[in-house]
Order: structure tokens, then C-alpha cells, then sequence
């Protein structure tokens, strides 16, 4: 609601519009974010979602096979715009004495124009993420992809959990997941075959003397990410 000033001059202080440009700005960055995250999982080489198309829309133009994100490429433009404003009702809180009008001259510039703006970019991404297409099993590919050592973190929470070293572990997985890497094998295989250095203790402990079978499996369930969804989903009435 708006509310008249509790104190002014001759001029209105310009905190408060610098303020709801930020707040524009914001909100613009926020849009940008998930048009930019659309954009990168939309790449040819990664491929897990695409952008809706209307019939006979070409893609590259120089390029036949790609399929360019252009709303969310737009949108990401845009909100440079509307940051570039909010700087604008930045610069226009120090006024001269009480009766500078200078700031006005931009302000009939900046508000239409970041309103409007921001307005668009709403109603494009909204139209993007009610069409977008989900490629799940590509997803799942790219996941393969890095020989399963996206389990790295659960399996370093698991090893503490049973009340080993934190340093020891961490290097003991770091050093499984780079093997896993250069030598392009399963990252399961090798936590199997690598000792985890315990002297104080015994000289050859292996994983599979730690966790059992079952636990390590939990570890490389992709599933257990996701077993909040329903409830983060819950907090935005989704």
C-alpha cells in the first residue's frame, strides 16, 4: 500500500525509489538465474532440457542443429537492463539541497521502462517453464557419464558416521573419485579395491569392512536427493 511521506521538502526523498528499483532488480536476477540454469542444461554436449519451440522456428543460424534458448537468452539480457536502472535510482538519492529535480528526468525513464521490462520477462519464462522439455533419461546418461563419483559427498558421510578420522576419509574418497576419473572405471569398483590407510589400527581395511553392502548402496541411489522434494515443493504451495 502506498503511504504518503512522514517528512518531506520540497522533493521526496529518493531512498524509497531506489529501494523499489532494487527490489525490480532483484526480482529481474532471480529470473535471470533460472533462465540461465535452463540455458546451460539446454547445451547440444548436455541436452537435459529444451526450451519450447513454435512450429517452423528455426534454431542457429549458423549452426542447423542447435536449438537455441532464445526467450531465455532475452531474458538474461534484460535483467542487465533493469540492474543498470537500479543503479540509476541509486545515484539519484544524493540530491542538491532540498529542491534538486535532476533525478526526475531519469526516473521518467527507469520506472516505465523496468516495470514494463520485468513484466515481459514474467510472462516469457513463465510460457518457457510450462512448455519446457525434461529428458530424464538424459539426465541419468550424464550422471553415468562421471563413473559414479557424484556419491562421493554420501559416501564420505557414510565413513564418518562410523566413527572414522575426518581428514583420513576425506582424502581416502578424493583419492577413489580422481582414480576413478583418470583411469575411466566405476568409482564404486575402486572405493572396493583401494585400502583405507588406518596403521594405528590395521593396514589394510577395506570399505566393504566399514559399510555393508546395503549402506553402500544408499550411497550411490541418485533417489535419496530427491526424497525432500515433495516437501520443499510444499513450502511455495507447489
Amino acid at each position: 500500500m502506498l503511504k504518503p511521506s512522514k517528512a518531506s521538502t520540497q522533493i521526496l526523498q529518493r531512498d524509497r525509489h531506489a529501494e523499489y528499483m532494487s527490489a525490480l532488480a532483484i526480482t529481474a536476477g532471480t529470473l535471470e538465474q533460472i533462465a540461465t540454469e535452463i540455458r546451460l542444461l539446454a547445451k547440444t554436449e548436455i541436452g537435459e532440457v529444451e526450451e519450447p519451440r513454435k512450429p517452423k522456428q528455426k534454431g542457429s543460424s549458423a549452426m542447423p542443429h542447435k536449438k537455441n534458448p532464445i526467450l531465455c537468452e532475452r531474458i538474461c539480457g534484460l535483467a542487465r537492463v533493469v540492474r543498470a536502472n537500479a543503479l540509476i535510482a541509486f545515484e539519484n538519492v544524493a540530491t542538491w539541497d532540498e529542491r534538486d529535480i535532476s533525478q526526475s528526468s531519469a526516473e521518467r525513464v527507469i520506472f516505465p521502462d523496468s516495470t514494463q521490462v520485468l513484466d515481459y520477462m514474467i510472462q516469457k519464462l513463465t510460457w518457457v517453464i510450462k512448455g519446457l522439455k525434461i529428458f530424464p533419461e538424459r539426465m541419468l546418461a550424464n550422471m553415468e557419464m562421471s563413473y559414479g563419483v557424484t556419491a562421493s559427498q554420501q559416501v564420505n558421510v557414510a565413513l564418518l558416521n562410523k566413527g572414522l578420522d575426518p581428514d583420513m576419509v576425506y582424502y581416502f574418497v578424493q583419492k577413489c573419485a580422481f582414480k576413478a576419473i583418470e583411469q575411466k572405471r566405476p568409482f564404486r569398483q575402486v572405493l572396493l579395491e583401494e585400502p583405507i590407510n588406518i596403521t594405528k589400527f590395521e593396514e589394510d581395511l577395506r570399505i566393504n569392512r566399514v559399510l555393508t553392502t546395503e549402506e553402500l548402496d544408499k550411497c550411490f541411489d541418485y533417489r535419496n536427493q530427491l526424497r525432500f522434494l515433495e516437501e520443499a515443493l510444499a513450502r511455495f504451495g507447489i
